[in-house]
């Protein structure tokens, strides 16, 4: 396996080049320089909103199925680079291969599914609306929104990429992407792939970069009709108030405090590794992390047992390891942020249960036991504010109204897990949560078919599913005397 064919952080109008920033790519497994990509900056960003201007003159007139049959290539594509793409993101990620691979198969499973709605738009175009008079007809076009945005993090390389960009392309808007200065180096390799699906000239721009000098001035020029960023929240709030000045469309998925509740007849072996796999994959480094477990009372002393046991068991090492379940957290800064939340955690009156450190086995790299909590104030940081890494906090509840309040409980609203063998009762839970999306007895599984999104500050529209494909699409009615 090898680096990305191109190191040239700019591709603007069909070509690659190189931008005048110079950004350090870490492998955070070793702490040691993969390599330095060249990023742009306010110039590069104006260079390639010109482009994707002038292409989208051409794009947005193309065919639903002709859309859809270039998405096709990129997923044929990626699925051949399958190996490659895996490897440079736990080069450059810090996750095991097997969530790796995990990853690829998603951007996959998304170009593919957003080929077949695209395929599917010519039909449905100038579809007839139902009035109450016969003195007019009217029908309904779903037009692309213009040139859009893309902002995506540094957590899932190329998912959030795919989530973003096929709906784009299929629905007939024009991109300018910026991946996380952070991990570049998959959605280079990405870039590439797209690059030789037969796009035209301008249709996809990319311009790696920081925030500050690409995303800002992406998010204020005024020829972009829309920024759809996934990140934190309070960038999430600078990106909106940027985009405000141009009164431009925005979809932002922020942060989370997804809570589990383990309901008293649960399967106790199940809810540990729902818990386990909401806590610790991808080394906690999820919007959608399960980090606030609620248990009933009387199953909490063996349900805390059994996650102790599991979560000490869990093999913590570099991702080329066999056998390897977690790996390095994505930098040193992520890293020295969630240490700090586990020290002010223990400065609150938290309990440590286990974990908190460096594996001692492991003496570089970003790497950090898998880490429980309990007796976590309600009101502290660790029980309120998205950690990012790998932090559970248990917490034990009387009825299943408590719990559902409990979870409820919270300034974010993105996902919840519900572990019970009563069916009726995991409906009515599901039904009461305030999250986008709810799993019962399962793992974090995400279909392109279904929604991606949440309530309160975790959200602002959906992703995947065609609500997807909606957030790249304006609605126009022609209403006509007869």
């Amino acid at each position: 396996m090898s680096l990305p064919t191109t190191l040239h952080g700019l591709f603007i109008n069909g070509q690659w080049s190189a931008g005048p920033e110079h950004l350090r790519v870490i492998n955070p497994s070793t702490e040691a320089l993969l390599t330095t990509v060249n990023g742009g900056d306010a110039g590069a960003v104006d260079q390639a909103v010109t482009a994707a201007t002038a292409a989208f003159k051409h794009w947005s007139q193309t065919t639903g199925a002709e859309r859809g049959a270039i998405l096709r290539k990129i997923a044929a594509g990626v699925q051949g680079a399958r190996e490659q793409l895996m490897y440079l993101q736990s080069s450059n990620n810090g996750k095991p291969l097997f969530e790796a691979a995990i990853d690829v198969d998603d951007v996959v499973a998304t170009f593919e599914y957003y080929a077949g709605l695209a395929e599917g738009l010519d039909a449905k175009q100038d579809s007839p609306v139902e009035l109450p008079t016969d003195d007019f007809s009217a029908r309904l076009r779903r037009e692309p929104c213009g040139v859009v945005g893309l902002i995506v993090p540094w957590n899932f390389p190329m998912v959030t990429t795919a989530w973003k960009l096929a709906p784009a392309l299929a629905a007939g808007c024009c991109v300018v992407l910026k991946p996380s200065e952070v991990t570049p180096l998959p959605e280079l390799e990405l870039a590439a792939i797209i690059a030789r699906s037969g796009l035209p000239q301008g249709v996809f721009n990319l311009v790696c970069g920081t925030g500050l000098a690409v995303g800002a001035p992406l998010s204020a020029d005024p020829r972009i009709a829309k920024i759809s960023f996934t990140g934190s929240n309070a960038v999430g709030v600078q990106v909106m108030q940027r985009a405000a000045e141009t009164v431009k469309g925005v979809s932002l998925e922020l942060g989370g405090k997804s809570s589990l509740l383990v309901l008293a007849d649960a399967d106790l072996e199940l809810a540990v590794e729902v818990a386990c796999g909401g806590g610790f994959f991808n080394a906690g480094q999820m919007c959608s992390a399960t980090s606030r477990v609620l248990v009933a009372d009387e199953l909490a002393d063996e349900f805390l047992l059994r996650l102790k046991a599991r979560a000490e068991a869990i093999r913590v090492a570099d991702p080329f390891e066999p056998d390897v379940e977690m790996g390095a957290l994505v930098n040193q800064a992520q890293y020295q942020r969630v240490l700090g939340h586990i020290d002010r955690g223990l400065s609150a009156g938290a309990k440590l249960i286990c974990g908190g450190n460096r594996p001692a086995d492991l003496p570089r790299g970003y790497f950090l036991q898998p880490t429980i909590f309990t007796d976590v104030p309600q009101g502290s940081a660790l029980w309120c504010e998205e950690i990012f890494g790998p932090v559970i906090c248990v917490r034990s509840f009387a009825s299943e109204s408590e719990a559902i309040a409990l979870a409820n409980d919270s300034q974010f609203g993105l996902v919840a897990s519900v572990v019970t063998r009563n069916a009726e009762a995991a409906d009515r839970v599901a039904n009461a949560l305030q999250a986008g999306l709810v799993w019962i007895n399962a793992p974090q599984v995400i279909f392109a078919q279904t929604a991606w999104g949440g309530y309160k500050q975790s959200s602002i529209g959906r992703e995947l599913g065609p609500w997807g494909l909606q957030a790249f699409q304006e609605i126009k009615h022609v209403i006509r005397a007869i």
